[in-house]
């Protein structure tokens, strides 16, 4: 777990995928979200699969890292059809891919099917040494279905799984967190998103086991932490 009493400004925002999933995303938009990254030192920047290669040449040189979303925000496409975006987007530049799992087959208690997506579509990203997370939407999951998605992932080893897609019924809640890092352990990290607007909701997350932050709110964020800083720290 990650001590938020010894996070610098600095790491904290290396946690942050910064985001711009709308559909209206213009390329003025794009150049935006991708100046902020640069300017706050995010992990990467979280945009639809569309416009990968020109988020990717806007942060050429930079080492920040370009997401798609993939099969986003529902899921509801088929396996085959996520695995050529997934390609697809790879093939454009991206270094990660976030993918929306098929919720309604989570819901039919088609455990084969989940598994069988994820290892599918994490042997296509470690294939080209891309990061591959998965998107439960445990909005519309019980417990134990989150509980089941996360053992599957524990097997399958993609390298996140990530609480919501920000589009459903609610975003991400601190008790999802715990319940999916005890699940995995050690073997998958997980990314909290969805409604974290604010430095004691990210805290919150971060403490509960998230090691990556999807947000649209990263500045807002930051400056929450600088508030909260001890003196001795603020240097």
């Amino acid at each position: 777990m990650i001590n938020t009493d010894q996070l610098t400004e600095k790491q904290l925002a290396a946690m942050f995928d910064h985001t711009f999933l709308k559909a209206y995303a213009s390329e003025e938009d794009l150049k935006k979200l991708c100046n902020e990254a640069k300017e706050l030192g995010a992990a990467m920047v979280a945009v639809n699969s569309s416009p990968v290669a020109f988020c990717k040449k806007q942060l050429e040189g930079t080492g920040i890292h370009v997401g798609a979303a993939i099969s986003f925000p529902l899921g509801q496409t088929a396996l085959e059809t996520k695995i050529f975006e997934t390609k697809k987007a790879i093939e454009d530049g991206a270094d990660e891919i976030d993918y929306v799992m098929n919720v309604g087959e989570m819901k039919n208690g088609n455990l084969a099917y989940i598994e069988e997506e994820m290892r599918r579509i994490t042997a296509v990203c470690h294939e080209k040494n891309v990061i591959c997370k998965v998107i439960f939407e445990n909005c519309y999951l019980s417990r134990e279905e989150i509980r089941a998605a996360a053992r599957i992932a524990a097997r399958v080893r993609p390298d996140y799984i990530k609480t919501s897609t920000g589009f459903g019924t609610g975003g991400a809640r601190v008790e999802d967190v715990k319940l999916m890092k005890e699940t995995v352990g050690q073997a998958v990290r997980v990314k909290a998103a969805g409604g974290i607007r604010d430095w004691a909701t990210c805290k919150k997350m971060i403490e509960a086991g998230a090691e990556r932050i999807g947000t649209s709110s990263s500045f807002r964020i930051l400056e929450g932490f600088r508030d909260c800083l001890l003196p001795e720290h603020n240097v």
